[in-house]
């Protein structure tokens, strides 16, 4: 981003604390000793900010001068995500910080996983799982789903719970899970 830019920008982010603070112009020139005239043309970009002007702005509105000339690059919104193996099956992360709220994951189970597996688990929180293609098997207590592409499901991880894929084929889906979802789970009952 070239200075001009950086600068360009600098009179949106004035504009947007003395409106967030509902502060009015008068209000900014009295606690500044900026006129009037030289912070609307500041806010709509008809005045090149200079430091002289920025210093007193900044302390007025708590921020830090950086705050103000923000000349960093947007960060990168991408999710690159590093696949891992659990019991066979492929986990994709598709957010940024495990542990720090609700995280999704693309599931990958190949064909005939955990066949006649029935050890189901429990743990807080609740689970959501959209089966994006092939089968899944769902035992849930003493219920037993199978879930084909475009079917949700969403439940009490406190019930028992287990997946597998009996099928001959893979199977895709993706998954959210709360922070108490990526702990251990615990067997629901003696193995």
């Amino acid at each position: 981003m070239t200075d001009d830019a950086v600068l360009q920008n600098v009179g949106t982010r004035l504009r947007a604390l003395r409106t967030e603070r509902g502060r009015t112009l008068t209000e900014i020139a009295e606690d500044t000793g900026i006129s009037v005239s030289t912070l609307s043309r500041l806010e709509s970009g008809g005045r090149r900010p200079t430091l002289e002007l920025l210093l007193p702005l900044a302390r007025t509105y708590g921020v830090a001068l950086d705050d103000l000339v923000d000349a960093q690059a947007p960060a990168d919104p991408r999710v690159h995500g590093h696949p891992v193996e659990r019991d066979g099956m492929t986990m994709v992360p598709l957010t940024r910080q495990p542990g720090t709220g609700l995280q999704a994951y693309k599931q990958l189970f190949p064909p005939r996983w955990q066949v006649g597996n029935t050890d189901q688990k429990v743990h807080e929180g609740y689970e959501w799982l959209y089966v994006l293609s092939g089968r899944i098997r769902l035992l849930l207590g003493s219920r037993d789903f199978v879930l084909g592409p475009g079917e949700v499901v969403e439940f009490d991880t406190r019930v028992p719970h287990a997946f597998s894929n009996p099928f001959a084929e893979p199977a895709e889906t993706l998954i959210l899970v709360g922070p108490q979802g990526e702990r251990m789970h615990v067997r629901a009952r003696p193995a």
